[in-house]
């Protein structure tokens, strides 16, 4: 199947982006929860990140393009992971927990957009394998936001 190799390359950078986010908002969450199961929990997603980051990289690499290396402070708008240091310089866990789900949540869209998109089998695979991942992490995330919000 033929490809456009500069679209397969944009839609991983974006990924790339959403995963430096994602990391980056997990190690600040980490930073500023109390709960040690709540900081072991958002440094091992942060790391997953890192990983599935380095993965995609590779694939950009791979195909001949220049890899995103940070996520972009414009995108992060978009991510919701802004609101990330204002809810941990409350110290609120609720609050942490709350802006974590909401930063998953559009990695769950970009990863659904880019699942969308028409990709090699071998992409393809990497980025459903991370997706599951992915999902999985905002599920627990959500129902760690629901149980806190059960003790309010």
């Amino acid at each position: 199947m033929a490809t456009d190799n500069d679209k397969v390359i944009s839609t991983l950078n974006n990924l790339i982006e959403t995963c430096k986010d994602g990391e980056q908002g997990f190690r600040t969450a980490a930073d500023g929860v109390k709960n040690g199961e709540l900081k072991t929990l958002f440094l091992a997603y942060s790391q997953q990140r890192v990983q599935f980051a380095g993965e995609l990289q590779n694939e950009v690499l791979r195909l001949g393009g220049d890899p995103e290396k940070t996520g972009s402070v414009a995108a992060t708008l978009h991510r919701g992971w802004l609101d990330i240091k204002a809810a941990v310089t409350g110290e609120d866990s609720g609050a942490i927990i709350s802006e974590c789900e909401r930063g998953e949540d559009s990695a769950v869209r970009n990863y659904e957009d880019a699942l969308k998109e028409d990709l090699p089998e071998n992409i393809l695979s990497i980025i459903e394998r991370q997706f599951t991942e992915v999902k999985e992490a905002h599920d627990r995330i959500r129902a760690l936001k629901r149980a806190e919000g059960a003790k309010a």
